[in-house]
């Protein structure tokens, strides 16, 4: 029988992968931009973006409290994390989806469309 433990990580690492299957490239002059790629890369290929912001992203911790009564079992406490990202705004033309490229230690760890240009 799984225990809670077993079961709350699967869920967290369940849903870290839904949120990577997301994941997109940005297209730049024919060449394109991804996940895992630095920020050298991603100006190299695409040039500056029109903004950059960071932002706080967050995310499910798993922790264990020790109970209070002697002898009693620890209790499993999932919180939510603050991390540190930045997000680069790219502007692909009238008409077109901003590009939006999230970075997470200096790599890409998404590429997602934002508001459409007219």
């Amino acid at each position: 029988m799984p225990t809670v433990a077993a079961s709350a990580l699967f869920c967290l690492v369940a849903l870290m992968q839904a949120n990577g299957a997301s994941a997109q490239s940005l297209s730049c002059g024919g060449t394109l931009s991804g996940v895992g790629d630095s920020k050298f890369s991603v100006v190299q290929k695409c040039g500056e973006p029109m903004s950059k912001e960071f932002v706080c992203v967050p995310r499910p911790q798993v922790a264990w409290v020790l109970s209070p009564y002697p002898g009693g079992p620890a209790q499993q406490v999932v919180t939510q994390q603050c991390v540190p990202m930045e997000d680069w705004v790219y502007h692909r033309g009238q008409g077109n989806f901003l590009g939006i490229v999230r970075f997470y230690n200096g790599a890409v760890e998404s590429v997602r469309d934002g508001e459409k240009m007219r």
